[in-house]
């Protein structure tokens, strides 16, 4: 498991600017935290600790190395200090100490010991056994030490699949034609059972049984141990027409990115747009699977939890252009994510995520304005007629269906468990198997985001920072001005900004000391916001004509051009609706009279009643003010 810290029983957090201890967890919302200066037991909500800003306690760094076994042994001497750690150092007695010690038929001496270790470190991992000192060293003489592993690589490593028994038999018997003192029986033992399952296995049973055994099976994916250990990520289109908040005309299919993680199967994050899939997509997609989703969750108003967050230790992706930018490398090195390509000719690798998508596609085939899988399949469906849902009313659906659909069902790949159960069982730990614990949420969440957005560089002049023609500038660039490379001397040194394509207004200044972003506004603040695609498409117009030389001003002058044209577009676009609107009244209004066998002259006729009355009375949404 990576160094990430985690929410588990024994380290340390910050809750209410105070440090305490978690002792427990109490599901995956609440963990029990004994405050360190006090003594006192309370109950914390998880999504408010902090990681301790106090130096990491001597505790064991390598807990996923640990043996079960000796865990749970740490764990047993836990649980029975425990009362005297809740009673509190100056608190408790000495016969409160030996109460203990007496009955769980250990010396007094130990019990105090345990508790000292405990309350030195405040980690679980300080109550293990003690390596010894010469742990991984032979005591043997050279010559004997010689003759095991000759006997072991010549006699019980080979297809003859002797027993340990006649191995240490072996052993023995050479020992004693070359004039030595032969080694117990059991060192011989332990040494066989360093020797790894997989070289064992391949010695004794051959290459091709080993790789049938040890190779992922189709559908298996390697290092997949824990939450959070791989995480695939993938994009689609969704097979949905989607609407426009205003006027709820069609405007096109949505793309959805996925993240899933592949130990439980849960929705670690998801990103929805109407652009292409690119770096920025992914980038955000990230950020929202490793930050926490109470807010999410409370914009969409949904009360369903969604307990899975944090830094992931692997992503997998497949070899699309946009998971090869620089921009998503940066944002896995800075934040310690192993980001890995699919290998060629290897679907299984990013098969979770594709099967996912088909389960999401299927459900929204049930939704109106669905453009069904195929051309086959949609018949004379009227797509674009029957859009009824906005991208933020598919982004509140497609939470929904997660969190209180997706999550709660068996999962055939998780042994029919849902995958909820899967990571809370992983989470908290069982009977058989102690949990790994929640990781420790990030503590700065718009750095995160900042660090998987797209970002440029360029160098600091005394008037700002120059980007695609658009001057930025505050008080916070003033000391890097005109600095210079420190690599070489004649160069301007060049400094990263992070940027949201979906609103260029602000800029953000990455410091090179204190690795924090800063944000950069418009040099002119009178400038109106927008996003890198308007201003894209400004500059191609630009670039179009030679005798233009584009500068800020026609840059923001183009911009307040193509909008009033796009506003001028939709008022006519729906005026157009209207007018189809009031055609197809008048025929099904004649169609009705024809039925009844109305004349179309006829004073009662729907169709003179229509014609008679003031067309614009009757207009829909005449009563809407138009846009400006």
């Amino acid at each position: 498991m990576s160094s990430i810290a985690r929410i588990v029983p024994g380290t340390s957090a910050i809750w209410n600017d105070r440090l305490g201890v978690i002792l427990d967890l109490v599901g995956l919302d609440k963990a029990v935290l004994r405050d360190v200066e006090s003594g006192e037991t309370q109950l914390a909500p998880v999504s408010e600790l902090r990681p301790s800003s106090s130096p990491i306690p001597p505790g064991r760094q390598d807990l996923m190395q640990v043996p079960d076994e000796d865990w749970n042994e740490a764990w047993s001497r836990y649980q029975l200090i425990r009362p005297l750690l809740e009673i509190g150092r100056y608190q408790r007695t000495m016969i409160d100490v030996q109460e203990v010690a007496t009955s769980a038929g250990k010396n007094l001496t130990t019990i105090y010991r345990w508790l000292q270790k405990y309350e030195e470190t405040g980690v679980v991992s300080s109550l293990l056994r003690s390596a010894r000192s010469d742990r991984g060293n032979s005591r043997l003489p050279n010559e004997v030490e010689l003759m095991v592993d000759a006997v072991i690589k010549e006699f019980h490593l080979t297809e003859q699949r002797r027993s340990i028994t006649e191995t240490c038999l072996e052993v023995a018997r050479k020992c004693r034609e070359a004039g030595i003192h032969p080694p117990h029986p059991n060192t011989i033992r332990n040494r066989i059972s360093e020797i790894s399952e997989k070289v064992l296995f391949t010695k004794r049973m051959g290459y091709k049984a080993a790789r049938e055994r040890f190779q992922p099976i189709l559908g298996s994916f390697p290092n997949a141990d824990f939450p959070l250990a791989v995480v695939q990520i993938d994009h689609t289109p969704v097979d949905l027409i989607l609407v426009d908040d205003l006027h709820r005309l069609p405007i096109g299919r949505p793309y959805l990115t996925l993240a899933i993680d592949v130990y439980s199967r849960m929705i670690a994050g998801f990103y929805v747009t109407l652009d292409p899939p690119g770096a920025l997509s992914a980038g955000l997609c990230i950020s929202h699977a490793i930050l926490t989703k109470d807010m999410w969750l409370a914009k969409c108003g949904i009360a369903t939890s969604w307990p899975i967050w944090g830094k992931m230790r692997k992503i997998y992706v497949d070899n699309a252009k946009e998971f090869r930018g620089v921009m998503l490398e940066r944002g896995c090195n800075e934040h310690g994510i192993v980001l890995e390509h699919r290998p060629k000719g290897q679907p299984n690798y990013g098969g979770h995520v594709e099967r996912a998508f088909r389960t999401f596609m299927s459900k929204a085939h049930t939704l109106p304005g669905t453009t069904f899988s195929n051309v086959a399949h949609r018949a004379d469906y009227d797509s674009e007629g029957q859009a009824t849902m906005t991208l933020g009313e598919f982004e509140q659906w497609f939470t929904v269906f997660v969190v209180e659909v997706y999550h709660q069902r068996p999962h055939k790949g998780i042994c029919n468990t849902p995958p909820i159960k899967a990571y809370e069982k992983a989470i908290l730990g069982s009977p058989e198997q102690p949990g790994i614990g929640l990781p420790m949420r990030v503590a700065n969440e718009q750095k995160l985001r900042l660090d998987f957005m797209p970002f440029v560089e360029r160098t600091i002049q005394e008037y700002g920072v120059v980007i695609d023609g658009i001057r930025y500038y505050s008080d916070v660039l003033r000391q890097w001005i005109h600095a210079v490379d420190k690599s070489n001397a004649k160069l301007k040194r060049k400094f990263i900004f992070a940027r949201d394509p979906r609103d260029i207004s602000v800029i953000h200044f990455l410091d090179p000391e204190s690795k924090t972003y800063s944000p950069i506004p418009y040099r002119d603040a009178s400038r109106p916001a927008i996003s890198l695609w308007e201003l894209k498409a400004i500059l191609k117009r630009m670039e179009a004509d030679e005798s233009i030389q584009p500068n800020e001003d026609l840059i923001f002058d183009g911009i307040r051009k193509m909008r009033e044209i796009e506003i001028a577009a939709i008022a006519s676009t729906r005026t157009a609706k209207h007018a189809r609107r009031n055609q197809q009244r008048r025929e099904q209004w004649k169609q009705s009279a024809a039925t009844r066998g109305a004349s179309p002259n006829d004073a009662n006729s729907p169709v003179v009643a229509y014609e008679a009355y003031p067309q614009e009375k009757i207009l829909p949404f005449d009563d809407i003010q138009e846009a400006n």
